[in-house]
């Protein structure tokens, strides 16, 4: 189990040698150098194995990545998407993080895809979060984060009650509350993936824009506690490098 917040010997060198960084120059260069390399590693995936697994984050940043990777040419109907978190809402409410996938991913050569919803009419969050942890023992393959402006993941947010159970956690989906959490705006009841649920996946990827997160990621990656942001899960989690995909 790792320890978030206990600094090792030489950790800064140690944490950035676990990053990649790929920096673009226009965002059209970003959306398509993002989904070729999502639509790669799925390839890699399905010459391997019978199905693949990718979990997708929700937020406005990822969705062009997502409509230009609905266009690769993959055996989709092997393809198994799911969410690294939702927000306690029906999957078609507006902004559920459902809604945004099947808009932007599942169209094109991806409508054949197989999409599992965390949320479900009569399904109570309890419920919510055993089906998306049977889900989950079929580990994934790739895993796509998004961090917010105050060093967020997923739906861990920095001050939230009960954040330490969330990063122990041995499952690898929890119930959150994310009162107090002004990055959570007033969507305070989710379901987010665990440092436990990314661990298994051989791709991890980071997708981010704008000057503001640039500089924030530097913060992130300077340090190890993941109380403070706990998008330094990207990297303090142990298993696959992480792949930080930025443009201005």
């Amino acid at each position: 189990m790792t320890t978030y917040g206990a600094r090792p010997e030489s950790a800064d060198s140690a944490f950035r040698s676990r990053v990649r960084m790929h920096s673009y120059e226009s965002q059209t260069q970003w959306t398509w150098g993002a989904a070729v390399a999502i639509s790669s590693a799925l390839t890699r995936d399905l010459q391997q194995q019978s199905r693949a697994r990718l979990l997708l984050s929700g937020g406005s940043t990822p969705a062009p990545v997502y409509a230009a990777l609905s266009k690769a040419p993959l055996e989709w109907d092997r393809v198994d998407v799911a969410l690294v978190d939702e927000r306690w809402l029906l999957p078609d409410d507006p902004d559920s993080n459902s809604r945004l996938v099947r808009e932007s991913l599942l169209q094109n050569n991806a409508a054949k895809a197989r999409f599992e919803n965390i949320t479900r009419p009569g399904r109570s969050i309890e419920e919510a979060v055993n089906a998306a942890n049977l889900h989950a023992q079929a580990p994934p393959g790739v895993v796509v984060l998004g961090m917010g402006e105050d060093g967020h993941t997923a739906s861990l947010f920095p001050g939230m009650p009960n954040l330490d159970a969330a990063l122990d956690s041995r499952a690898p989906y929890v119930p959150v509350d994310a009162t107090g959490c002004a990055g959570a705006g007033k969507f305070l009841r989710r379901i987010s993936l665990t440092p436990a649920g990314l661990a298994p996946a051989h791709t991890r990827l980071l997708l981010i824009r704008g000057e503001g997160k640039r500089k924030l990621l530097e913060r992130v990656l300077d340090g190890d506690d993941a109380h403070e942001y706990p998008a330094r899960i990207a990297f303090l989690t142990p298993g696959a490098t992480l792949d930080i995909h930025w443009c201005p």
